[in-house]
């Protein structure tokens, strides 16, 4: 069993990344207050987690000192493998998820972050694209259970 470390969320691409102790999280819509938040949106774009085990690991190994948030998903969690949970439901607090793919890094995150090899260093642990199949809040410490 894991639990949410952080939570962040930004308006717009190109925005900081603004932390949060608490996110709605709404039905097939996304989080409320994020970019991607809207009417039938993408199951895989509603909401991403990322473990900070795996950015302790990125930060270790490359000598760098990169806040988690600026990872540029939406959930940093810790003490949960987040790849065996792909094709599965579970729950983060009250808020019902399934997760559909691996978040691979992309060419923006590496130019944010400034970092050459952030694509090939985190191709499989950069995280967890997830549709919300139950509304509700999640707040900083929630539990994950699968």
């Amino acid at each position: 069993m894991g639990k949410v470390l952080e939570i962040g969320i930004s308006k717009n691409k190109g925005d900081k990344i603004v932390s949060l102790n608490d996110v709605e999280a709404i039905k097939g819509k996304g989080l409320v207050g994020e970019r991607h938040f809207k009417e039938n949106n993408e199951k895989r774009l509603q909401i991403t987690l990322i473990e900070i085990e795996n950015i302790n690991h990125y930060n270790k190994i490359t000598g760098t000192a990169i806040q988690a948030i600026n990872f540029l998903r939406n959930i940093v969690t810790e003490g949960i493998r987040l790849n065996e949970l792909v094709g599965k439901e579970f729950f983060i607090g009250a808020v019902k998820v399934k997760a559909h793919d691996l978040c691979k890094p992309c060419k923006y995150l590496q130019e944010s972050l400034r970092q050459k090899n952030i694509l090939k260093e985190l191709l499989y642990t950069g995280g967890l694209r997830c549709e919300i199949l139950s509304s509700g809040k999640i707040y900083i410490n929630d539990q994950i259970i699968s």
